[in-house]
Formats: C-alpha cells, sequence, structure tokens
C-alpha cells in the first residue's frame, strides 16, 4: 500500500473546504501599524492585512476583515461576532484558557522606548522615579505592572500611537511595546525625541510564545484552515515575500 503525502498546500485547501461561509477574520479596530492600519480611503492595508489575504488565499478562504475594538475583541470572538483574531495578539497561558491559538505566525522583542538623556534604562531600576505609558489590556500592561509598578508610575492608553504621541510631547519618559511596531515612530519626525533602550528580559509566562491566530475552543477546521495557510505561505516563499515589503530582517521564530 502507497504511503499518501500530502503537501503544506494541500492540507491548507482540505481545511478551507470545510469552511462554506465567509471567515470573519477580527483586527484590532485601533491603528497598528506597521501591522494594520486604514490608508487615505479607509482600506485596511499592513504586513498583517497582506499575510491574512495570504493564509486565505493559501487554504481557499472567503475571507471578510472585520475592524473590533481590541478590548473586546475575544469576546466578539467567543460569542460568534468574529471568527478568527488575527491582531498581533500574543499567545499566552492565561489566554489559551479561553481560546485556542495557531502555530506563530511572528515572533519580535518588547522594548523600552524612552526620552533621550534622561538615563533610562530597560530596568526596573532605569524606570523607576518615571512615567511609562502602555496600551491597555495587552502583555505589555501585563509586563509593566509586574515589573515596573511602584517606583514607576504605569499610565495606560487605548492605543500605541496615544502613547506615542504623548512620549513625544514630553508627557511620558518612555513606553513598552513591540520592537518592530516602534520602528515606524523612531523613524519620523516625531520620534526623534526618543530612542529604542532594548529589549527588557523575557518572561513567557507574561509575554508568550509568539504572536498566534486565535479561534473559538473546539473549531477545529478553522484551526486547521489557518495552520495550513501558515505552512503553505512559509513553505512557497510568499510570507519572506510579504514580509521584505516591510522589515529588513526576518520576524518569524526570533
Amino acid at each position: 500500500m502507497k504511503t499518501l503525502v500530502l503537501t503544506a498546500s494541500a492540507l491548507a485547501l482540505m481545511a478551507g473546504a470545510a469552511l462554506a461561509d465567509p471567515l470573519r477574520i477580527g483586527i484590532a479596530a485601533e491603528p497598528y501599524p506597521p501591522f494594520a492600519a486604514p490608508d487615505a480611503a479607509g482600506n485596511w492595508v499592513g504586513w498583517e492585512i497582506d499575510i491574512i489575504n495570504a493564509i486565505c488565499a493559501a487554504s481557499s478562504l472567503d475571507c471578510a476583515i472585520t475592524p473590533t475594538a481590541w478590548d473586546g475583541i475575544i469576546p466578539a470572538l467567543t460569542s460568534g461576532r468574529i471568527d478568527v483574531i488575527m491582531a498581533s495578539m500574543t499567545i499566552t497561558e492565561e489566554r489559551a484558557q479561553t481560546i485556542d491559538f495557531s502555530q506563530p505566525y511572528y515572533n519580535t522583542p518588547v522594548v523600552v522606548v524612552a526620552q533621550r538623556d534622561m538615563g533610562i534604562t530597560a530596568t526596573a531600576e532605569g524606570l523607576a522615579g518615571h512615567v511609562l505609558g502602555v496600551q491597555v489590556s495587552t502583555v505589555f500592561q501585563d509586563y509593566a505592572q509586574q515589573y515596573f509598578e511602584g517606583e514607576t508610575e504605569i499610565r495606560t492608553y487605548q492605543t500605541q500611537d496615544e502613547a506615542n504621541q504623548d512620549l513625544a510631547a514630553g508627557r511620558i519618559d518612555a513606553t513598552l511595546a513591540d520592537s518592530l511596531a516602534m520602528d515606524p515612530f523612531l523613524e519620523s519626525e516625531a520620534g526623534a525625541c526618543c530612542e529604542n533602550l532594548g529589549a527588557v528580559p523575557m518572561d513567557e509566562a507574561i509575554l508568550g510564545s509568539g504572536i498566534g491566530a486565535g479561534v473559538r475552543k473546539d473549531d477545529a477546521a478553522t484551526l486547521a484552515a489557518i495552520n495550513g495557510g501558515i505552512e503553505a505561505i512559509l513553505a512557497d516563499g510568499t510570507y519572506d515575500e510579504i514580509t521584505a515589503r516591510y522589515f529588513t530582517t526576518s520576524i518569524y521564530g526570533q
């Protein structure tokens, strides 16, 4: 008897065939460049949008981008208003108690970006006496509260862009965020105020094990379709081609 070997593309197609209805892909309604943000015409663009479209194409899925408020995106998934979360969501043990995750589709360091010449370092001691801004309901808020709160004032924002604006204006001294998400700010005129002080020490229990797509518990067909799509675009070079449009280095599996 011959053994049938299926490629990642074939597996993705088989998984996608079980999903007849449009798959509602929940992204954060708040702009998060260069991953996802509306352009001048109101269309959502960015690295993550391109990756979503590539995964859906590889799995022959009819997908609908569905902007959803970040602080309500998991309830939107569990209640059935969306079918998948692809919004730079970190895979954590806490979230995995409520939803299932695909394999990671990117992973980058968490860094402190601070005002220049203030003597700040990416440590609890270096941030003591300063004001640190973080986006609400993120692993960055969790990490800041675990390691910095007390000696450091933690200020929360609905979006990272709002934190960056206050950082540029001098209303906060530093922010904690994803390294790649901070690159456009640091390269901008407003970001000339500040510098990347480097990554904070890793705590996988808080910072997780990379960024994954979230699906409802026991939704095996959707999970298989998304994982199949990720595998397919990794295998055929589509992932690297998309990444090269936005970044100068690999962001997969760091």
